[in-house]
C-alpha cells in the first residue's frame, strides 16, 4: 500500500480533527477505527470545550485571555502538568475555535459555572454531531480513507527508528509519513485500571467501548514515556443507583454543599470535580449527598447536562422535602447534624469566610456563595464516575511522543485521551475535549507541512 501523509488510529474528536485539518490542507490521511461506529468517548462526553477570548464570550461581556486560561490550567493541575504543553494549548485554542466555527460546528452560549475556571469559558456542542461534521468535512476532500472495524496491534519502524506505519490485528499494514495515536484511554481495561488506580476499583466506569488502551500499549513497546498515571480521577456527582443517566450532576457549582452519611461536610465544594471525586471515594460507602434549596435548584441550566437539574428531578433522582429534618429522615442521616451543618455553612456565607474548608466561591475563583434556606430542599445522592483516564503518553507541545530518555520518537504523535501531562493533578471542565481538537488539528496541519 502506498504511504499516506498520516495514519490516524482512533475515530474520536482528536482523530477526526486531525483528519479534517490534514485533508483540508491537501494531505492524505488514513483513519483506523476499531469499532463499527466512530465517536468513541468523545461522542459520550458532555460536549464541553474550554476556549478563551472568543466572540461568544465577548457577546456575553466575559473578559478572558489565553494567559488567564494558562494560569487556571496550571493552578488546577497543581503545577504537575507540563508547562509547555499547557502553553501550546492556550496559545492555539482560539484559532482552533475559529476553525471549528468555519467547519460548521455550532456552539451554545457560554455556561456560567464550571470546574476550575476563574471566568466562564465552557463552550458547548453536541459532541457526537461535532465528530460527524469533522468526519464529513474530511471525507468531502476526497483525501480521507476511513477504515472501520480495524484495530491497531503494533507500530512499524524503519531502519532509522522512525515510525512509518501501523500493523492491524487482522495483519494488514498501513504506511504513513506520520502516525497519530488518537485511540483514547483505558477506562474499559480492568487490568490497567487496577495497575494504575486501585483506589477507584469501586467507582462507576463510563467510557467508549474501544477505550482499552491499545495506543498506549503500542507506544510503550517503543519505549514511550508516561505522564500523570498517579492522577487518574473519577468525576464527582454520578447518581450511584441510576443507569439511565450517564453524566454527573454538579449542583455544588451552583451553591450546594456536599455532606456524607453522617450529615457532615467533608470538602471544599468549589474544587475541581476530580478532587471532589477523590474526597467522595474516601467517605463511607463511597456515596455522599449534594444538598441545595429551591433558589439553587432554580439556577440550573438545562442546556448543560451537568447542570440540568430539572431533568434529574423528572427522572426521580432527587430526594425532596419541605424541611431539612424531613430530608434527613429520607436520607437516613442524623437530623440534628444535617440541620447544624446547613446552619453553620449559612453562617460562613454571611461572614464571608468558610472556617471549616476555606471555600470562597461557587467554583474555583468564580461566583459568590449562596445560603441554603428556601424550601423545598433537595438532595442528590452522588458518587464518583470515571469517564476517562486523563493520563498516558508523554508528548511535547507539537504532539510528538517522547520516550523514557526524553527524546522524541520520530514519526509518532499522539492526541486526545491517550496523552498524559496536560491535566496534571486535577481537571478543568472542557479541557479534555478541548485538547483533543486543539492538538488533533495541530498534528493534522503538521502532516500536511
Amino acid at each position: 500500500m502506498s504511504a499516506a501523509d498520516v495514519v490516524i488510529v482512533g475515530g474520536g474528536a482528536a482523530g477526526f480533527a486531525a483528519a479534517a485539518a490534514a485533508t483540508q490542507a491537501g494531505a492524505s490521511a488514513v483513519l483506523l477505527e476499531k469499532l463499527p461506529v466512530p465517536g468513541g468517548s468523545s461522542a459520550l462526553s458532555g460536549g464541553c470545550l474550554a476556549f478563551a477570548g472568543t466572540p461568544l464570550q465577548q457577546a456575553q461581556g466575559i473578559s478572558d485571555s489565553a494567559d488567564l486560561l494558562f494560569d487556571d490550567l496550571r493552578e488546577v493541575g497543581g503545577r504537575e502538568n507540563d508547562e509547555g504543553l499547557v502553553r501550546a494549548y492556550a496559545d492555539r485554542q482560539l484559532e482552533t475555535y475559529r476553525w471549528l466555527v468555519d467547519v460548521g460546528i455550532a456552539f451554545s452560549p457560554v455556561i456560567e459555572t464550571a470546574s476550575g475556571q476563574s471566568v466562564p469559558r465552557v463552550h458547548t456542542v453536541d459532541p457526537a454531531d461535532m465528530v460527524r461534521q469533522l468526519h464529513g468535512h474530511a471525507a468531502a476532500t476526497g483525501r480521507l480513507t476511513y477504515v472501520p472495524n480495524t484495530a491497531g496491534r503494533s507500530l512499524v519502524r524503519d531502519a532509522s527508528g522512525a515510525v512509518t506505519g501501523v500493523v492491524t490485528t487482522d495483519g494488514r499494514t498501513f504506511a504513513g509519513r506520520r502516525v497519530l495515536l488518537a485511540s483514547g484511554g483505558f477506562a474499559k481495561d480492568p487490568a490497567q485500571i487496577h495497575a494504575f488506580a486501585p483506589q477507584y476499583r469501586e467507582a462507576i466506569f463510563i467510557a467508549g467501548e474501544g477505550s482499552t488502551g491499545d495506543g498506549m500499549r503500542m507506544a510503550r513497546k517503543l519505549g514511550a514515556d508516561l505522564r500523570d498515571m498517579a492522577y487518574i480521577k473519577g468525576t464527582f456527582g454520578k447518581h450511584p443507583t441510576d443507569d439511565t443517566n450517564d453524566h454527573s450532576l454538579q449542583a455544588v457549582y451552583k451553591g450546594a454543599i456536599a455532606v456524607n452519611q453522617d450529615g457532615r461536610r467533608y470538602v471544599d465544594e468549589s474544587l475541581s470535580y476530580k478532587l471532589l471525586g477523590d474526597a467522595c471515594m474516601a467517605q463511607p460507602w463511597h456515596t455522599t449527598y449534594q444538598i441545595l434549596d429551591q433558589d439553587i435548584f432554580n439556577s440550573g441550566d438545562d442546556r448543560v447536562r451537568i447542570l440540568d437539574f430539572g431533568r434529574r428531578l423528572e427522572e426521580g433522582l432527587f430526594v425532596v422535602a419541605d424541611t431539612l429534618a424531613d430530608l434527613a429522615v429520607q436520607l437516613e442521616i442524623p437530623v440534628d447534624q444535617l440541620e447544624a451543618t446547613v446552619a453553620r455553612y449559612n453562617g460562613f456565607v454571611d461572614a464571608g469566610e468558610d472556617r471549616d474548608f476555606g471555600r470562597k466561591h461557587l467554583v474555583h475563583h468564580f461566583g459568590a456563595l449562596r445560603r441554603i434556606e428556601r424550601p423545598p430542599f433537595y438532595a442528590y445522592p452522588s458518587t464518583a464516575v470515571v469517564f476517562g483516564t486523563y493520563c498516558g503518553l508523554r508528548v511535547d507541545g507539537d504532539g510528538r511522543v517522547i520516550d523514557v530518555d526524553g527524546d522524541a520518537i520520530d514519526g509518532l504523535y499522539a492526541a486526545g485521551e491517550v496523552v498524559g501531562g496536560f491535566h496534571g493533578a486535577a481537571y478543568m471542565t472542557g479541557s479534555a475535549l478541548g485538547k483533543a481538537v486543539v492538538f488533533g488539528r495541530l498534528i493534522g496541519l503538521a502532516a500536511a507541512s
